[in-house]
């Protein structure tokens, strides 16, 4: 027997093997109707996943951000089910959940796709969802993986598993869909009731603009058709009040390709709107006990190899300015703190100025793919 710590402090004995699932049933069919995933000391696990020994559990449902997550996970794949039962010779990339659904990478190949191809995936992946697949986990070996996607001829799949190494590799399988995946997922396909395919988009291959690209579809999936008319009113109310829509409509602001993409020029109405806004947030501020700073636009390219901005967005996010001077190299600043923080160094401080509380109204750089500005 092991013995498991739910999040009450209380303590359950169960079989050596019992799962999560296990536990739910045992407290009772209500819950375990409902349990979508586990957490096992702290890691998030498929439900039906032996807990193998003593543990602390605690049983996700449709209320904890995990099981969304999970939830999300588990509808993409399922549109993948139904895209490679559809379009013969369809390869996938990667399938992730994020915040409000899923997106998958996908290669089409010589199939032609639009967003007009949506309804006939979707109803696909109701039929599938109604079936109650279950989502399979098996351990697999690098080599037995290798084998499986060679004799797929995924190219994609076989790039993944070059920097996995044995006994951490995992594939997942429901219906007649198999994926390299570490999970965790659902139960079964069963508990997806509703799902909408938001948008399509190209992406690239690894994000890099050399590489293939590919087509980036989006969705979300709910176990309750209330839920995702519920989810769908909601877009639609962002969609009337996104920024984009309302910049142009009351004239606040427009884009020049010569300027360049993502770079806003303020009209007059939205120059006094920004600038009353400004005013207001600094008197805020003052209250608050900030001081008012003021920093260049650009950097030398150490102060952000030291802050770590550096390592962080990559050297293709920042074309170095260069200057005659052999070696020196500035930057566009693609944050403020790292001048702040050279500004409380700049002479010596004593404990008793602590707090102290910088701000700055300044503009900052960073190089983003079309598609990745939403403000």
């Amino acid at each position: 027997m092991i013995n498991i710590t739910l999040p009450d402090g209380s303590v359950r004995q169960a079989e050596a093997n019992a799962t999560a699932m296990d536990v739910a049933r045992d407290i009772s069919e209500g819950l375990a109707r409902n349990v979508l995933a586990a957490e096992v000391d702290g890691e998030v696990r498929d439900a039906q996943r032996p807990l193998g020994g003593d543990v602390s559990l605690k049983l996700l449902t449709w209320g904890d951000d995990n099981a969304q997550s999970t939830f999300w996970h588990s509808g993409a794949h399922l549109m993948a089910e139904a895209l490679e039962a559809m379009y013969d010779g369809v390869k996938f990339w990667v399938g992730p959940s994020i915040e409000g659904g899923f997106y998958y990478d996908v290669d089409f190949g010589d199939h032609v796709f639009s967003d007009k191809d949506f309804p006939a995936i979707e109803k696909k992946m109701l039929e599938l969802a109604k079936q109650k697949s279950e989502y399979v986990r098996r351990e697999v070996t690098k080599s037995e993986a290798i084998a499986y996607f060679e004799d797929k001829g995924d190219e994609y799949k076989l790039d993944l598993l070059q920097n996995l190494e044995d006994g951490t590799i995992t594939f997942y399988t429901q219906g007649g869909f198999t994926d390299l995946c570490r999970g965790p997922h659902l139960p079964h396909t069963g508990h997806i009731k509703a799902v909408k395919l938001l948008a399509v988009a190209g992406a690239y291959w690894k994000g890099d603009e050399t590489k293939k690209q590919l087509t980036r579809i989006y969705g979300i999936a709910f176990p309750k058709k209330a839920q995702l008319t519920e989810h769908l009113e909601l877009l639609e109310q962002a969609r009337l009040r996104d920024h984009r829509k309302l910049g142009k409509e009351l004239d606040l602001f427009t884009f020049s390709e010569k300027v360049g993409q993502g770079l806003p020029l303020w009209l007059p109405k939205g120059a006094d709107l920004r600038m009353r806004l400004e005013s207001f947030l600094k008197e805020a501020q003052r209250k608050m006990g900030y001081q008012a700073v003021i920093t260049p636009h650009i950097g030398n390219k150490e102060l952000y190899v030291t802050s770590g901005h550096y390592a962080k967005y990559g050297e293709d996010s920042f074309q170095p300015i260069k200057t005659p001077a052999e070696g020196e190299e500035y930057l566009l600043k693609p944050m403020n703190c790292p001048h702040h923080c050279e500004i409380f160094k700049s002479r010596p401080r004593s404990y008793r100025d602590l707090p102290v509380r910088f701000a700055e109204f300044g503009t900052v750089y960073r190089y983003e793919q079309s598609g990745e500005l939403h403000g």
